[in-house]
């Protein structure tokens, strides 16, 4: 669980970011899911933005938190922020000691 000024750290590293997932007309498919998968494990923060199934973005977003086993950062308009950290804490790009 990330406390509020970790969220504020995390969302701050995010604005400078790229999108790098989009969630289209296919929805949140099992594929989408292992993508996600894949990006945490790559980059540990990723942006998606909701190109489809914009009114029910905020429960998509827990649901592929949930799934991946990531926390939802914060949902800003049509982005949705998901961080995890790196299984191996030698490969950890983040550090959230605040």
């Amino acid at each position: 669980m990330l406390s509020p000024r970790q969220r504020r750290y995390l969302g701050g590293l995010a604005q400078s970011m790229g999108c790098i997932l989009t969630l289209g007309k296919a929805g949140a498919t099992p594929e989408l899911a292992d993508q996600l998968e894949r990006l945490l494990l790559q980059h540990e923060l990723v942006k998606l933005r909701f190109g489809d199934f914009k009114e029910s973005r905020r429960e998509l977003a827990a649901a592929l938190a949930e799934r991946t086993g990531a926390e939802l950062v914060r949902v800003i308009g049509y982005v949705a922020i998901f961080w995890r950290a790196n299984p191996d804490p030698d490969e950890r790009k983040i550090i959230l000691d605040i």
